[in-house]
């Protein structure tokens, strides 16, 4: 949770694997991954069907 709310503050990306890790352990911090998603779309993850996805620009 502390690297997720570092991400939140500084905008720096922490990685697909963690946020997939993240994710699928727990369902309450698939809130908080949706939102730094929509914060920060430079990291190209999204959320497609509730599964976390990297996708190129």
């Amino acid at each position: 949770m502390q690297k997720l709310k570092l991400a939140a503050n500084s905008g720096q990306n922490p990685g697909f694997d963690f946020l997939q890790e993240c994710w699928n352990d727990d369902p309450a911090l698939q809130i908080v991954i949706k939102k730094l998603l929509a914060k920060f779309p430079q990291w190209g993850i999204a959320c497609v069907d509730r599964v976390l996805v990297k996708w190129d620009e």
